[in-house]
């Protein structure tokens, strides 16, 4: 684990998010199967990824936010997750983005276990909450395999049709 790992796995590394994660990104959300239920739109070129990534302030703002996550044996990029707050909602949602290549074999859920007790254990946070498209049955199934259970349905930065999931600590 380097200095700017923030966690590590069994499988996975996480760390804050660099400039040279930006291509990565632009990837990543340039594929229409892993971005069709995350109401976020593709970034128009390189540089607006890097601009995501040079305005990221969750880590100075909350010390804590989303993470670029890399297989531990090869540091090769696979994705991204953790927590965000959303003062204006009143709760801190886990995310999680990978690669189409790498669905299906336990990185989501993974990354997800890791960082609900990253947010419990050292951040001291209570409550979690994760969001997705009704539609979305593999991010549901990754919600409800880390402990997470249904608490409403609601629309959600353009998904009309959210569901909700919680878990407390």
């Amino acid at each position: 684990m380097s200095n700017h790992d923030i966690l590590t796995t069994e499988r996975l590394v996480f760390r804050e998010f660099h400039l040279d994660d930006a291509a990565f990104f632009l990837r990543l959300n340039s594929d229409w199967e892993v971005m069709k239920y995350t109401g976020d739109v593709a970034f128009k070129d390189i540089e607006e990824a890097r601009d995501l990534v040079r305005n990221y302030d969750h880590y100075r703002q909350y010390g804590y936010g989303r993470w670029t996550v890399f297989l531990r044996e090869s540091m090769e990029r696979i994705g991204w997750c953790g927590l965000k707050n959303h003062p204006d909602e009143g709760y801190i949602d886990l995310g999680y983005r990978f690669e189409r290549q790498h669905w299906g074999r336990g990185y989501a859920t993974e990354a997800a276990e890791a960082s609900i007790a990253y947010g419990f254990d050292t951040l001291n946070m209570n409550w979690i909450v994760g969001r997705t498209a009704s539609e979305n049955k593999g991010s549901i199934r990754v919600l409800e395999k880390v402990g997470m259970t249904f608490w409403k349905k609601a629309p959600c930065e353009g998904i009309v049709d959210s569901l909700f999931y919680e878990i407390r600590k």
